[in-house]
């Protein structure tokens, strides 16, 4: 292949980065949002995101008390945390530095520019109060970065291991995102109830914490012309899992990794691999797994099936050409 092993390697992460970086800003954000809308009978705290996204043990090293002010200080701003949006930023930084020759001027300009956003203004993140501006500049300026991409990237193998490291990180943190939603945060239990009073008061915190999940991805308008109707667990999880037309749907995503890696040589690995992943997520009957409380071990696998897939693209084009 006409590009070395390190620098694909370094234009994937790249992607990896900046996507990750703006989807922990939107699961930050959604949390925050989601906990003030909901009742206090919910079980949803702060300590429970640490669960979903498989950082309890990280954190409990560092912290002793998983308040809101500590969690969000270890998603956005900690810097022993490796995979916290400041320690993300310092990475894609240093990643686009060395493949500068690789990439428009403006993303190298623009990855900077918030790296030094990040760096003034960590104090910000702290208080609720300057939270939410925060965490909309870090989004605004990740979605500046993609427009800059799609529109002055020559469709080269550096774009396509770039957006196979974005889309495989976005369908990773879109299942995470879905399990906010889909953990069991009401006293009388998601997957449960037993009688009609049980789930009609449930329904309106329901749909204010779901609504919240489509916000998070901007998703709210493309569903409600999706799925017309109330707003309701099955619908979206089914909607932000196996919708192949929304872009920050698992399905969708996994489509357009797919459609990255087959313009790529020596494919045949990863291409198998990622239309398993893809057949496991069409295939699932959300209603039956959300009855049975099953979508958070569903997600679970899904998750480590995206881990498998970078394994396979490591093997298959940064290990094997060294």
């Amino acid at each position: 292949m006409s590009m070395l092993s390190r620098v694909a390697e370094r234009v994937y992460w790249l992607g990896r980065y900046l996507e990750r970086i703006e989807n922990s800003a939107r699961l930050v954000s959604v949390y925050g949002n989601v906990l003030l809308d909901l009742p206090s009978s919910a079980k949803l705290r702060w300590e429970s995101l640490l669960a979903i996204t498989g950082s309890s043990e990280d954190f409990a090293a560092r912290y002793s008390v998983a308040d809101e002010h500590n969690v969000a200080r270890f998603y956005l701003t900690d810097r022993d945390n490796p995979t916290s949006i400041i320690n993300s930023a310092d990475s894609a930084r240093e990643n686009a530095r060395t493949v500068r020759e690789m990439v428009p001027v403006s993303i190298w300009e623009g990855i900077n520019d918030l790296h030094i956003y990040l760096n003034d203004n960590v104090d910000s993140a702290a208080s609720r109060r300057g939270r939410d501006a925060f965490l909309g500049r870090v989004i605004e300026s990740c979605q500046y970065l993609v427009g800059c991409m799609a529109g002055s990237m020559s469709r080269d193998a550096a774009y396509h291991f770039l957006r196979a490291g974005r889309y495989l990180e976005r369908a990773d943190m879109t299942s995470r995102i879905v399990d906010v939603g889909t953990a069991n945060v009401f006293p009388w239990g998601t997957g449960s109830r037993q009688d009609g009073a049980a789930s009609r008061e449930s329904d309106p915190y329901e749909s204010i914490l779901w609504m919240n999940v489509l916000r998070s991805l901007n998703a709210l308008q493309m569903y409600r012309r999706a799925v017309p109707g109330r707003i309701c667990a099955e619908e979206v999880t089914a909607y932000l899992l196996q919708d192949e037309n929304f872009p920050r749907a698992v399905s969708n995503c996994l489509q357009a990794l797919a459609s990255c890696l087959r313009h790529l040589p020596h494919n045949e690995a990863a291409v198998a691999t990622v239309t398993a992943a893809m057949d496991h997520v069409r295939q699932a009957n959300l209603t039956q797994l959300l009855k049975e409380d099953g979508v958070h071990d569903f997600i679970d696998e899904m998750q480590i099936e995206f881990n498998a897939l970078h394994a396979v693209i490591n093997a298959s084009w940064f290990e094997a050409q060294r």
